[in-house]
């Protein structure tokens, strides 16, 4: 989930960085409006980003780790077999 409060902190900075000469005689309802729709535009840009949270990604970070340390013990059971059923291929270290 996208957090809200720097979104609008974005839309609040990006409607500062309108020239002066546009946003002129802008009042604070127009100054308001601008800053929804420049949120609206980078929660709609983002959304499309298929973007996966902090904790999302940690938790198939973890995922991965504990896949990955199975498929080296199973590794190991392998070659530990195969040297018992034939000697000469015995893992060198």
């Amino acid at each position: 989930m996208i957090d809200l409060s720097q979104l609008d902190d974005l839309a609040r900075r990006l409607s500062a960085l309108v020239p002066p000469g546009v946003r002129g005689t802008f009042d604070d309802g127009v100054r308001e409006e601008l800053q929804q729709n420049f949120k609206s535009v980078l929660q709609t840009g983002l959304a499309r980003l298929d973007l996966v949270t902090r904790e999302e990604f940690e938790v198939q970070r973890a995922v991965l780790l504990r896949t990955r340390e199975k498929l080296e013990q199973l590794q190991q059971a392998v070659a530990d077999l195969e040297s018992q059923l034939d000697p000469s291929r015995a893992p060198r270290q």
